[in-house]
């Protein structure tokens, strides 16, 4: 099966893993302070803003946790996101309020948001569709406009820019994830980004136990008794580990590479399937936005969509639609909005494979059989019709 997603692992990650066993200290270490270093140097922002996490989730948790939602408060986000960011919402009592995305990007347009930002609102929370950075800029601007917080789930968009700024960092907080399927992987993890130092201090104590002073193994001699400690916030243990960062290290310094190979893909994509009749690709990005290619999507229509997605299945590609649309969800208890936009994509739009391991046979073999399923159903379609 070509899938959908793959994680890109070799021997320079085993290496590192060896040497974390070799030390025998596996837990939050010199290595996960060193990666955050390095991530926080990759996108160009201090230190002491990062914070890592043991998923991507937590992270959204932490920063709705951080910005102090509750009952009563609303949070604007796009319909196409991840279940996790409107949970991170709803589990505090907030009402998650759902947007349109345009069908064509899958992101939310600054005017859409602004449509949706009313007296409750306490906060914008924005996904960046495939890596694209979307009108993050202008919606970072509209909120401090407003005077609400901006959150970027940025997990899909781990080397995306706009106007050379990182994405993830336009507002408040944001969130990347490192999980199985993500470009750069570490088998589960996270980081989060504050811009406020402070709140990136509180999430650190919120992420492990609430612990204002550390106790245990690395303490030993610097105080009396060195297995005492404080607890300020109440929080959980949501830190990663020296494993996990470790490989993310190794996964850092390739990152690049990873980027390139995936635009190359794309580009291979783009000039198999642009002119296939009744198919569209992804439209090309403003001039000085950077993807990180996470996703390449295709839409075709609504009544072939399925059918296509099966065949794809029986010749051995794996194919879905990321993320289904939140609103139609009863477990947000709201009364359905109408976006027609969303619902457009979600019939629409077909997620192809794209990973970093996919050489250029498999990404033909992906796009020729794409482009004959869509001739072969679509022209059934046209026969059966009056």
């Amino acid at each position: 099966m070509i899938n959908l997603f793959e994680p890109v692992l070799g021997e320079e990650e085993l290496a590192a893993i060896g040497e974390v066993f070799a030390d025998g200290w596996l837990g939050k270490g010199k290595r996960t302070r060193a990666f955050e270093a390095a991530f926080a140097d990759h996108l160009g922002v201090a230190e002491e803003q990062i914070v890592s996490v043991n998923s991507c989730t937590e992270g959204l948790f932490l920063a709705t946790e951080l910005l102090e939602i509750g009952p009563g408060d609303e949070v604007v986000l796009p319909s196409v996101s991840f279940v996790g960011a409107a949970n991170a919402v709803a589990a505090r009592g907030g009402k998650p309020v759902f947007c349109d995305v345009d069908a064509d990007t899958l992101n939310p347009g600054t005017a859409e948001i602004a449509r949706r930002i009313g007296p409750a609102t306490k906060a914008v929370l924005v996904l960046h569709y495939g890596g694209c950075p979307g009108d993050v800029a202008t919606i970072a601007a509209l909120c401090r406009e407003h005077g609400i917080a901006l959150v970027e789930d940025a997990a899909c968009a781990v080397a995306s820019r706009a106007a050379g700024t990182a994405c993830g960092t336009f507002g408040d907080l944001g969130v990347w994830s490192f999980d199985a399927m993500k470009i750069l992987v570490t088998g589960d993890g996270g980081m989060l980004y504050a811009k406020d130092p402070a709140l990136a201090r509180r999430a650190a104590e919120l992420a492990y136990l609430g612990l204002r002073q550390l106790s245990g193994y690395a303490e030993a001699g610097t105080r009396k008794r060195w297995w005492e400690f404080d607890v300020g916030p109440f929080g959980r243990r949501s830190v990663t580990n020296d494993i996990c960062s470790a490989i993310g290290m190794v996964q850092l310094g390739k990152l690049p590479s990873f980027v390139r190979r995936r635009h190359e893909i794309c580009r291979r994509y783009d000039a198999r399937l642009a002119a296939v009749p009744g198919l569209r690709v992804p439209p090309r990005m403003p001039p000085g936005h950077e993807s990180s290619y996470y996703f390449y999507w295709v839409r075709m229509d609504s009544r072939i969509r399925d059918d296509v997605a099966a065949r794809l299945h029986e010749r051995g590609i794996y194919t879905s639609f990321r993320y289904a649309p939140l609103h139609l969800l009863p477990a947000y208890g709201a009364p359905r909005p109408e976006l027609p936009g969303t619902e457009r994509a979600a019939a629409e739009t077909l997620c192809i494979p794209l990973h970093h391991g996919l050489d250029d046979r498999e990404a033909d073999t992906v796009a020729d059989e794409l482009a004959a399923a869509v001739a072969e159903f679509g022209a059934a379609r046209e026969r059966t019709e009056p």
